[in-house]
C-alpha cells in the first residue's frame, strides 16, 4: 500500500521497533531511506496495542549514514540483526501469547521447502483505491497510481524447534514486489517466474543464509507474516553448521 509499516532497529541495537505510517512514494528524494540505513526521526508511540509500534511525523525524517556494508556476509548488518534473533517463530508466538509481546522478530528458520507464488486481484478494491486516492494528506502527489502486484507471495518452512509442525507464511517484503515489477518487465508477464525462483526460492534455500523478519497484524493480532528477509552468503565458517 502507499502508506506502510516499515520494521527498525534503535540505535543501541536494543530492540525492534514499528514506524508509520510511511507515505514512501510521496517523500521527497531527501527523505527517502533505504534499507539497512540510519536515520533520525521524531515518533509517539501509537496506540495499535503492539508495544513496538510508534507514529512518525514524515517531515522529520533526516537520513545520517550510508546503508551498512554488505561486505564480509553482510557483517556490519549482522551486527545489528543477529543479537535480536529468536530461536524460532514457535518460540516467539509462545512468547507473544503469554506476555503479547514481541510482536515483532527475527529468526532463521531450520529448513525452507518451498515459496508458494498464487493469484491475486490485479486491481484494487473500491476501499483500496479509495484510501490510495486520500492525497490531501500529503503535499506531494505521484503522478502515476500505485500499480497492484497481482500476486500472493508465502514461505512453507520448519522452525529448529522441537514442537514445530510446519509454517506457512505469507511474505510481504517490498523487495519481492519490486524484483517481480522488473523481471516481468525484462522477461515478460509470462517468463518472469524462473528468475524469480531463481532467488526467492532456490537461493534462499541453497546459497544464502536466511532468515525471516516477522511480525504480527494489527487486525489479527495471532496472525505472522513474514515482512522481510535477511539473506547474507552462507559463510565457510557457516556452512559446517548445515
Amino acid at each position: 500500500m502507499e502508506v506502510s509499516c516499515t520494521a527498525a532497529v534503535t540505535d543501541d541495537g536494543r530492540r525492534f521497533v514499528r514506524l508509520f505510517p510511511i507515505p514512501y512514494r510521496f517523500l521527497s528524494e531527501d527523505k527517502r531511506f533505504r534499507k539497512y540505513q540510519w536515520i533520525e526521526v521524531d515518533v509517539t508511540p501509537a496506540s495499535d496495542g503492539r508495544p513496538e509500534s510508534f507514529k512518525i511525523r514524515g517531515e522529520s525524517i533526516q537520513i545520517v549514514s550510508e546503508p551498512l556494508s554488505t561486505a564480509n556476509h553482510w557483517q556490519a548488518r549482522k551486527e545489528y540483526v543477529l543479537p535480536l534473533a529468536s530461536p524460532s517463530l514457535c518460540q516467539l508466538k509462545r512468547e507473544r501469547d503469554a506476555n503479547s509481546c514481541p510482536t515483532l522478530g527475527v529468526f532463521r528458520p531450520k529448513s525452507i521447502r518451498r515459496l508458494v507464488i498464487e493469484t491475486a486481484e490485479a486491481q484494487w478494491t473500491p476501499p483500496q483505491l479509495a484510501m490510495l486516492r486520500q492525497m490531501d494528506l500529503f503535499a506531494k502527489t505521484p503522478t502515476e497510481e500505485l500499480e497492484k502486484i497481482p500476486f500472493k507471495f508465502k514461505y512453507q518452512f520448519s522452525c529448529n524447534d522441537p514442537e514445530c509442525a510446519g509454517h506457512t507464511l505469507s511474505c510481504t517484503d517490498w523487495e519481492l514486489g519490486q524484483s517481480w515489477r522488473s523481471w516481468r518487465d525484462k522477461y515478460g508477464p509470462d517468463n518472469w517466474e524462473p528468475q524469480f525462483r531463481a532467488k526467492y526460492e532456490r537461493d534462499m534455500i541453497e546459497k544464502f543464509d536466511t532468515y525471516f523478519y516477522v511480525g504480527t497484524v494489527h487486525q489479527h493480532p495471532a496472525g505472522w507474516i513474514i515482512i522481510g528477509i535477511f539473506y547474507p552468503g552462507k559463510s565457510p565458517q557457516a556452512a559446517l553448521f548445515y
